[in-house]
C-alpha cells in the first residue's frame, strides 16, 4: 500500500522545466513541425507526395511538354500559309500590301495577350493553375478551329485576338513546372517547357506548310467541294485543335499545385515568413505584418526589384532570339550574292529539325548534369558569351559549299539553340524563385506581359534590319550581313552587362535558387 502511494506521489511530482533558449535561438524542428500540411488542400497533398517520391514525376512532366507543345503550335504554324490566306481573302488592293494586312493578323495575338497576361496570372493564383490550364487548352479549340474557317479579314483578326486573350498558360505553366515537382527537378522541369516550345518552332511550320490548301497540294486526297476544299487553310488548324483536345483530356491527371487552407491563406506559413523578412529587407516596410499583408498586392510585386530586374534580363535575351530566329529564316533562304546562303525550304526545315531534335536531347541528357555540378543559374553567363561568340561565325558561312556547309550549319544552329535553351531557363528560374508560390501567376502574367511586347516588336526589327542590310551589302564599315548579326549579337550583350551589378544580383539569385 504504502509503495502504490509512493508511486503517485512520484508521478504526481512536476517535472524539472526545460532549459531556458535564448531569445535568438529557433526551437528545434521535429519531424512534426517541419512541414505543416492540411487535409484538403491539394497543394499539400501533393508536397507530401514529392516528400515521399523523391524521383523524376516522368508523367508529370510529360504532360507539361505535351501542353506546351500545343498552345505554342498555334503561333509557330501560321507564318508559312499567312501570306496565301490574306491574298485569297482580297483585303489587299496590291500585291505590295498583303504583308501590310498580314503583319496585324500576325501581331494581333502578342497584342492581345499584353491585356490578358497578368489578369491570367492572378487567376492562376486565385483559382489554381489547373483551371487556368484547361481554358487555355479550349480556347485553342475553339479559335484556332475558328480561325481555320475564316474566310473574311475581320474574322481573322478578331479570332486571333480572342485565341491570344484566352490563351493565358505560358505564365501559369512555368508557375506549374516548378511546383509539381521537387526543388532538385525545378531546372528539368522548367528545361521541358522550353523544350516543348522549341519543339512546336519546328513542328509548327511542318504543319502549316505541309497540310494549308490541301486539295491543290494533295487533289488526289482531298476534293475541292470538300470542306477543307472550300476552306483551304482550316486542316492545319483542324489538326492541331485535335492535338489541343487530347492535351486537354489529359489535364485530367494533372495535380493542382496551389495551396488551399481553410483559413483562406493560400501558400505555407513557412513560405510566408520567408517572403516577408525578404520584403521588409528590400522594400524598407517597418515592420513583417505589413509585408506579409501587402505582399499579394500587384503594387509590392514591382517594387521587388530582384523580380523585376530578372524580368527585364528575360526579356532582353528573349528580343535577341527572337531576332535570331527571324534573321536566321531570312538569311538562309537569301542568295548568296546578299550574303545568304540560298538554302531551300526543305533545307531550312531540315537544319531547324536538326536543330529542335539537339535541343530535346541536350535538356534531357546533358543539361541535369551541368545542373547538377553547376546549378540552374551559373550557365547564364557563360551561355551568353558563347553564343555573342558564335553569331561572329555565321557571315563566313556563305563561303562554304556542298557538305562543309549542312555540317557546320547544322552544328551552329544546334549550339546556339542549346545555349537559347539554357539562358532562357536560367531566366525562368529567376523570376520564379524571386517571389513565393502565391505570388507566381501573377509574376508570370506580368512576365508575359512584357514579353509579348518584345516579341511584337522584336520580330518587325529585324525584318526591317535584315531588309536595310539586303540593300547595303558593300558598306563602306562593314557588309550587310555582318551588321545584322553584329546587332543581333548587341542585344546578348547588353543583356549579358545586365547580369552584373548594380542592376542585377547575382549572388542572392544564388543564394535562393
Amino acid at each position: 500500500m504504502e509503495s502504490h502511494h509512493g508511486e503517485i506521489q512520484e508521478l504526481a511530482r512536476p517535472t524539472s522545466p526545460p532549459p531556458p533558449q535564448n531569445i535568438g535561438d529557433e526551437p528545434p524542428k521535429t519531424e512534426e513541425t517541419k512541414k505543416d500540411y492540411h487535409k484538403g488542400c491539394p497543394g499539400c497533398q501533393l508536397e507530401e507526395a514529392n516528400e515521399i517520391r523523391t524521383g523524376i514525376p516522368y508523367l508529370n512532366f510529360f504532360y507539361i511538354c505535351i501542353i506546351g507543345l500545343t498552345s505554342t503550335l498555334p503561333i509557330q504554324s501560321l507564318f508559312p500559309y499567312l501570306y496565301f490566306m490574306i491574298r485569297d481573302m482580297n483585303i489587299a488592293k496590291q500585291e505590295e500590301d498583303i504583308g501590310f494586312y498580314a503583319g496585324f493578323v500576325g501581331a494581333s495575338y502578342f497584342f492581345a495577350r499584353i491585356f490578358s497576361s497578368v489578369p491570367w496570372g492572378i487567376f492562376a493564383d486565385k483559382y489554381g493553375r489547373k483551371p487556368c490550364i484547361v481554358i487555355s487548352m479550349l480556347s485553342v479549340i475553339v479559335f484556332n478551329t475558328l480561325f481555320g474557317l475564316s474566310t473574311r479579314y475581320w474574322m481573322a483578326i478578331v479570332s486571333r485576338g480572342l485565341l491570344g486573350m484566352l490563351c493565358g498558360i505560358l505564365g501559369p505553366i512555368k508557375a506549374y513546372a516548378t511546383e509539381v515537382c521537387r526543388k532538385e527537378h525545378q531546372a528539368l522541369g522548367m528545361s521541358l517547357v522550353t523544350s516543348s516550345r522549341a519543339i512546336a518552332f519546328v513542328v509548327g511550320p511542318a504543319i502549316g506548310g505541309f497540310l494549308a490548301q490541301p486539295a491543290e497540294k494533295y487533289p488526289h486526297i482531298f476534293s475541292k467541294e470538300s470542306i477543307f476544299g472550300r476552306f483551304p487553310y482550316f486542316l492545319p488548324c483542324f489538326t492541331i485543335s485535335i492535338l489541343a483536345m487530347g492535351s486537354c483530356i489529359a489535364c485530367i491527371w494533372l495535380p493542382e499545385t496551389l495551396h488551399f487552407h481553410n483559413d483562406g491563406k493560400v501558400g505555407s506559413a513557412d513560405e510566408e515568413a520567408q517572403i516577408s523578412e525578404e520584403v521588409e529587407a528590400q522594400v524598407g516596410l517597418s515592420n513583417i505584418e505589413a509585408g506579409v499583408s501587402s505582399d499579394t498586392s500587384l503594387k509590392n510585386l514591382l517594387m521587388n526589384w530582384q523580380f523585376v530586374s530578372s524580368v527585364i534580363i528575360y526579356c532582353t535575351f528573349s528580343l535577341h532570339d527572337v531576332a535570331y530566329l527571324e534573321s536566321f529564316s531570312f538569311w538562309a533562304a537569301s542568295k548568296r550574292k546578299f550574303g545568304g546562303l540560298s538554302l531551300t525550304s526543305q533545307d531550312l526545315a531540315i537544319v531547324l529539325t536538326i536543330s529542335g531534335a539537339g535541343v530535346l536531347v541536350y535538356q534531357f541528357v546533358v543539361y541535369p548534369f551541368i545542373v547538377k555540378y553547376f546549378g540552374p543559374i551559373r550557365p547564364l553567363r557563360p551561355a551568353a558569351i558563347l553564343s555573342i561568340l558564335l553569331l561572329t561565325t555565321y557571315p563566313f558561312m556563305h563561303n562554304l559549299q556542298g557538305l562543309e556547309l549542312k555540317v557546320l550549319i547544322n552544328i551552329a544552329s544546334i549550339l546556339k539553340n542549346v545555349l537559347s535553351a539554357t539562358t532562357t531557363t536560367a531566366c525562368n528560374i529567376l523570376q520564379n524563385t524571386a517571389v513565393p508560390q502565391k505570388q507566381r501567376g501573377a509574376a508570370n502574367g506580368i512576365s508575359v506581359t512584357v514579353l509579348s511586347l518584345f516579341k511584337g516588336v522584336g520580330p518587325a526589327g529585324a525584318g526591317t534590319l535584315f531588309s536595310w542590310t539586303q540593300k547595303h551589302v558593300t558598306g563602306l564599315f562593314l557588309p550587310g550581313d555582318q551588321i545584322l548579326f553584329l546587332v543581333i549579337s548587341m542585344v546578348a550583350v547588353v543583356g549579358l552587362f545586365m547580369t552584373f551589378k548594380p542592376f542585377f544580383s547575382m549572388s542572392n539569385a544564388l543564394g535562393r535558387s
